[in-house]
């Protein structure tokens, strides 16, 4: 498989990206690698890159969006934050994505056991550790936390349903965040011009499933 140009990029709709990323990750599943020279890719981008979706993702080293999707050198723009939520730095990094460099696809990246929505279930813990930024990091769940736990639930990173909960609600709540804090992207989604979709990757079997 040959890195993308303009020219492909351009016949790429949102649906054939998403499609794309499905197949890659059957992929990655089956262990069936798709046949690219990488030092090829190295050469036909270096004048220029075109991806086609963007993918916001946590930083676990589980999770790398290439790899579980298969996918090679200047096929996807990745965005990687503990926790994968969305502040207005990654929402230009997206609007870069899509209104500049063309891609066709916003894809936000869950993932189970995630270290950082263990963190914010936690908080009360780890504040006592001394480590401001990361107090200030895990603090971006409690909203979501607050929403999601029922009346005299255990608020624990040990309670696996509500860690899922959060899990998927999270990932809701940054495609809300970037749909109401980007005017940019809204308008190319409503104009169709991109796809802004939520996924779940599972770190015991590789796949990911959409929502």
């Amino acid at each position: 498989m040959k890195a993308h140009t303009h020219e492909t990029q351009s016949t790429i709709t949102p649906e054939k990206a998403l499609t794309f990323l499905k197949d890659g990750n059957q992929r990655f599943v089956n262990n069936l690698k798709a046949n690219r020279d990488l030092l090829e890719q190295v050469n036909a981008t270096r004048e220029g890159q075109w991806p086609f979706a963007v993918v916001l993702s946590c930083i676990d080293s589980r999770t790398s969006a290439e790899l579980i999707f298969d996918q090679g050198l200047g096929d996807v723009f990745s965005i990687r934050i503990a926790g994968n939520f969305v502040n207005q730095d990654i929402l230009g990094s997206m609007e870069f994505g899509c209104n500049v460099a063309g891609s066709k696809l916003v894809v936000v990246l869950g993932h189970t056991k995630c270290g950082a929505l263990k963190g914010g279930l936690d908080a009360a813990q780890i504040q006592g550790m001394g480590m401001d930024n990361l107090n200030h990091l895990i603090n971006h769940f409690d909203p979501i936390i607050n929403e999601i736990i029922e009346e005299g639930e255990e608020r624990s990173s040990k309670n696996g349903a509500l860690l899922e909960r959060l899990n998927q609600q999270n990932v809701k709540s940054a495609i809300e965040d970037i749909r109401t804090q980007s005017s940019t992207l809204k308008k190319l989604e409503d104009e169709g011009k991109i796809k802004i979709v939520g996924a779940n990757y599972n770190v015991e079997t590789g796949a990911v499933t959409w929502l």
